[in-house]
């Protein structure tokens, strides 16, 4: 019997059209293009329209990931999503709503809730049920409307996030792709970032047949930025050494450095303690701004549609978001 191994086949992205500078936020916050730049990297982010969702930008990417890896809907045994800004609040699956809108009927669709470690954790997932036999080729999408949760008055949070989805086809291959994946968590910080519960209690008139839209948009991101970017740097720093060392790898072996894109002082602290030289390192943040699970696939995808990635290639991933959760992937290109 012929070794089973899990493949990334192709990669995808989708941004809307609205282009978000930050000359934007001066005209209502304390704010500079240079105080944002200085603190964070970001120059722009996108945000989609008010009738979009995130299903229908996870649609978008996977479309064309299918379309990349020369398959159709029908060859998908999986879909899996993450998001933390979902189509519903707690069901239906935003997995769900995407599914239907490609046509994927009588197969498994779910949400893997673990904020900007999504992907990472999704990648897991998948190598899991390749490697196991379960499944063929599984569909995996990160889809962010973030700017549907966020708090406008709130420049500390408001200025970091972008909309965007990003997807990949990962299926069964004869040699390894997906060679290890590290996903870990600690709930203990889950104070420093997270967004509340829309319904709690007596906050709403439960007489009320309907919740009106200012009660649901209540709901935005809270986050203590000083705290997590502490924690973040350590952590994935340890995460990424951690993964190197199990794997009797060198930080000098990688090709490419492809981490979650939520802040350039975090990125460039991480690339430091793994003496990572820039050309290594895939860097959207600028562009993209943190779009949480899909900023890795999305930032995958730019160093792909740029030929920049060559089959072979050993690339590592790594990402940290609220729960906390945090990850890091070692993983071969191996494109159709």
């Amino acid at each position: 019997m012929s070794a089973r191994f899990a493949s990334i086949k192709s990669v995808a992205s989708y941004v809307p059209s609205n282009c978000i500078s930050n000359d934007f936020f001066t005209q209502f916050l304390d704010t500079s293009d240079e105080w944002i730049t200085q603190r964070t990297g970001i120059k722009t982010r996108y945000f989609a329209n008010k009738e979009q969702k995130s299903s229908d930008l996870g649609y978008e990417a996977a479309k064309l990931a299918l379309s990349r890896a020369k398959m159709e809907v029908s060859d998908i045994d999986l879909l899996l999503c993450s998001s933390i800004s979902p189509d519903f609040f707690g069901m239906p699956s935003t997995a769900c709503m995407i599914a239907s809108k490609l046509g994927l009927r009588d197969k498994p669709a779910f949400d893997v809730v673990s904020a900007c470690t999504g992907f990472i954790y999704m990648l897991s997932c998948a190598k899991s049920f390749i490697e196991s036999g379960v499944y063929e080729n599984i569909l995996v999408i990160g889809a962010e409307k973030i700017s549907s949760v966020l708090d406008f008055s709130d420049r500390s949070t408001c200025v970091l996030f972008g909309d965007g989805a990003g997807a990949c086809v990962i299926s069964r291959s004869d040699k390894i792709g997906i060679k290890d994946v590290h996903i870990s968590s600690n709930g203990d910080f889950s104070s420093l970032l997270y967004t509340p519960k829309r319904n709690n209690g007596n906050e709403i008139d439960l007489l009320s047949p309907i919740i009106d839209d200012e009660v649901l948009d209540s709901q935005t991101l809270k986050m203590r930025g000083n705290e997590v970017f502490k924690i973040a740097v350590r952590t994935i720093a340890n995460d990424a050494k951690e993964i190197l060392e199990k794997n009797n790898i060198d930080s000098n072996d990688l090709d490419f450095f492809i981490p979650h894109q939520a802040n350039l002082r975090i990125i460039q602290s991480v690339a430091n303690a793994l003496m990572l030289p820039q050309e290594k390192i895939v860097l959207t943040v600028q562009k993209y701004g943190n779009t949480s699970a899909a900023s890795i696939p999305m930032a995958l995808e730019v160093a792909y549609s740029e030929n920049r990635i060559k089959n072979g290639d050993l690339m590592l991933f790594d990402a940290f978001g609220s729960g906390f959760t945090w990850g890091s992937a070692l993983v071969y290109a191996d494109f159709v």
